[in-house]
């Protein structure tokens, strides 16, 4: 059985209409395939079509401020990506005038790009033979040819590849490669795959060996770090006290409420004796309103966040630390959470 050709006839009779599958654009292909890493299409299509109607080329991109990106990705997590795009973006429009390279060989080279990445837009723009792998290729192809080594092994890794290399069709890798990530996404599902009217079945070896819920093995490696944050909410007058993050922890360069960063879940009331806390806010602040405890998880944390409402104003204002006026917080990036409780908050 040709799986290609048998894939591609699928996909041309089934493919859904997403807007960057109408365009040979690399900066809209790449657009699409940065926005869509780790997040399902129905959610990142509407931030897809944000970006590329606020940005239509990559230079409007490059030009942009980091804010206005961090604002824009705002709900979508991995923050790093857009930040990383913006670094992209300015490269493309200092070494390439503003042309989204179309090479595989130069794709690689730009920041937060990597293998599968550089595969999808020199394939998509312009037809390179470059087999992309990708969560979707990783699943049909373990299960079709029944391999159960872990795809995130490097011997893994390197086996996938090849095969990929092998089953790809040099003259259409385009259709090819949409073809077996979206088979992938809409048959071959990580649960209850559609095997009943999978059009490559019969020559399928976990169908055969009744093997669809054991491939693919990936390998148990990360290791979850739980944090408890307390997040301040200090007012003066029609002005809240906002906190700019740094570069080296997760949600860099967005914006958050002052916090206290504690081992475990601390009584609200003791975590002002703490000595470090009473230096920052001394005796002037009163607890106004404590909300419960909620749970955000991360790829590789678990957060337990509280929002404690304060009268009063700290001793000594931080690093990072500024009063904004409750008009201008909409306009700011902040991590969902954050952006939620101060909405509602507020009720703007």
């Amino acid at each position: 059985m040709n799986i290609s050709a048998e894939l591609i006839g699928w996909y041309e009779a089934n493919k859904r209409d997403l807007p960057w599958r109408n365009t040979t654009d690399a900066y809209i292909i790449w657009l699409s395939e940065i926005i869509l890493q780790q997040t399902r299409v129905e959610q990142g299509l509407p931030y897809f079509e944000r970006f590329a109607d606020k940005y239509p080329t990559v230079s409007h991109f490059a030009a942009a401020p980091e804010d206005d990106i961090l604002r824009l990705w705002q709900g979508l997590g991995y923050y790093s990506r857009g930040r990383n795009m913006l670094k992209t973006a300015q490269l493309v429009q200092q070494h390439y005038n503003g042309v989204f390279p179309t090479a595989y060989e130069q794709l690689i080279k730009l920041k937060g790009i990597g293998e599968y990445t550089a595969a999808a837009i020199s394939s998509f723009s312009a037809n390179e033979a470059r087999a992309v792998v990708d969560g979707n290729v990783y699943r049909v192809l373990a299960r079709y040819f029944g391999i159960d080594e872990p795809i995130n092994s490097p011997k893994g890794k390197k086996l996938f590849q090849q095969l990929a290399n092998e089953v790809l069709d040099h003259e259409r890798p385009a259709q090819h490669n949409q073809a077996m990530m979206e088979f992938g996404a809409m048959l071959c599902k990580p649960k209850n795959p559609a095997c009943g009217i999978c059009p490559i079945r019969l020559g399928c070896v976990a169908f055969k060996t009744n093997a669809t819920t054991s491939l693919p093995v990936k390998l148990k490696t990360v290791k979850v770090r739980k944090r408890y944050f307390n997040y301040l909410l200090i007012t003066e007058g029609d002005k809240v006290l906002l906190n700019k993050r740094g570069e080296t922890d997760i949600w860099a360069n967005m914006y958050d409420l002052p916090l206290i960063e504690t081992d475990g879940t601390v009584e609200p009331h003791k975590l002002f004796e703490l000595p470090d806390v009473q230096q920052i806010y001394g005796n002037g602040i009163a607890i106004r309103n404590i909300e419960p405890e909620i749970k955000h998880v991360l790829t590789h944390q678990q957060l337990f966040i509280r929002f404690i409402v304060l009268n009063g104003q700290p001793e000594k204002l931080q690093p990072g630390w500024f009063y904004t006026k409750v008009d201008n917080l909409n306009k700011l990036a902040m991590p969902k959470r954050i952006f939620i409780f101060i909405k509602d908050f507020f009720n703007f």
